[in-house]
């Protein structure tokens, strides 16, 4: 296993294009660029042709994560790298983004040789540094639809850790969530941990600025639209006996709407101030709120109508039994990028089972966890879920595209 970080995917992209160029495409590499210049693009996008007709976009991520695996696999990760912020870290597709690449391929080869039954054109896109957040918003920004058309649709799979390997999970609408992340920095006026009255004491604040984030979901938010807000990430202080001048704070925040999302952002900071100002602290000790706009991602939305049309082509493919309705969730994937911010491009991603049926069964028995996506533990099963994830992905493309 050879799995590669963020924005550091040459060998994998190195071996994406050259199974595309294999399978007929033609191919361009290092497509992209990061707003950062000393970062390298390594996005792929290999183009069949064949006549007039359609153009859809097929897409991969490519990129893994820094985590030790210990699923004690053959084929195990002893990789380790050197990240973005010069830090050496191990390297392992948690996320089955080589299950991905491995899907890609086979369907490349798979419509390479079915020209019969298709007409149009296929961009196969391999993207960089979709755990950061950012490859497909480089391909897109280097001018990736004027260069090689703008899709009529944009289609995509993922791979999934309660699945059974052998089915396919699909949903329509709203797949997965808008993230994103927020620095919070409080402030107060520090002073001897034996002397908290002759102080405003940022650490006390920021607990209670916590506690009242609590009711943006309970209390302020329609229930029927999902929104998560997450506390990741606290610091501050440096000794026992020191209250400190300032508390750093990073969120992440999950919404689907655009409208909620915004009113779920200004509520964060409105609830911040507010309780700062309640504790006495004056205009000028307001906390600081800073939504980091480059790590922004929009929602995956599932076209309904594409999606329709494509959970009945996959249950003709691999049997009704095998398709399940699947429901979204609140994690992100830069994918949406693709249907443009306004998902003009329909667009349809689906799940493909990667548990071992055995296992699956064991833990419904005993009520234990499966590994999760990111897991260290996590270890799809390889030959059913990339087969399917083949025929299925290959299914909807014919049909997009039939003649």
């Amino acid at each position: 296993s050879h799995p590669e970080l963020s924005t550091k995917e040459q060998r994998s992209s190195a071996i994406v294009a050259k199974e595309l160029r294999a399978a007929g495409c033609e191919v361009t590499e290092n497509f992209g660029h990061y707003d950062n210049p000393d970062w390298k693009c390594y996005g792929v996008v290999g183009v069949m042709k064949n006549g007039d007709g359609p153009t859809v976009l097929v897409r991969t991520d490519m990129d893994a994560l820094p985590v030790q695996e210990q699923t004690g696999a053959s084929y195990a990760s002893k990789v380790t790298m050197t990240n973005v912020e010069g830090k050496e870290m191990p390297v392992m597709h948690a996320c089955g983004h080589d299950i991905h690449m491995s899907a890609l391929i086979g369907t490349a080869r798979a419509l390479g040789k079915l020209k019969d039954k298709w007409h149009g054109t296929i961009v196969f896109i391999g993207q960089p540094a979709e755990e950061m957040v950012g490859g497909a918003r480089a391909m897109l920004h280097a001018g990736l639809y004027d260069r090689f058309g703008t899709p009529a649709y944009a289609v995509a799979l993922h791979d999934n850790a309660e699945i059974e390997a052998g089915k396919i999970g699909i949903t329509a609408g709203y797949y997965n969530a808008t993230v994103d992340s927020v620095d919070v920095t409080v402030k107060g006026m520090g002073g001897h941990g034996a002397y908290p009255h002759k102080t405003k004491d940022p650490i006390t604040l920021s607990a209670e600025i916590i506690n009242a984030w609590q009711t943006i979901a309970s209390r302020e938010n329609n229930p029927l639209d999902p929104i998560v807000v997450t506390v990741g990430s606290i610091h501050g202080g440096t000794k026992h006996n020191i209250i400190p001048d300032e508390v750093k704070m990073q969120l992440t925040v999950r919404t689907y709407k655009p409208e909620v999302r915004q009113r779920v952002l200004s509520a964060i900071e409105q609830i911040a101030k507010g309780c700062a100002t309640a504790a006495g602290l004056p205009p000028d000790k307001m906390p600081e709120v800073n939504v980091l706009h480059a790590e922004h991602v929009n929602a995956v939305y599932n076209n309904p109508e594409l999606t329709k049309r494509v959970k009945a082509t996959l249950k003709s493919a691999i049997g009704d039994e095998n398709v399940v309705d699947k429901d979204p969730t609140m994690a992100g994937d830069d994918f949406s990028e693709f249907s443009l911010p306004d998902h003009s491009i329909p667009a349809c991603m689906f799940n493909v089972g990667a548990v071992d049926p055995a296992k699956a069964a064991e833990a419904k028995k005993t009520g234990a966890s499966l590994p999760s996506l990111h897991s260290s533990k996590f270890l799809p099963l390889p030959e059913p879920t990339i087969r399917v994830g083949i025929i299925g992905m290959t299914s909807a493309v014919l049909d997009l595209m039939k003649k």
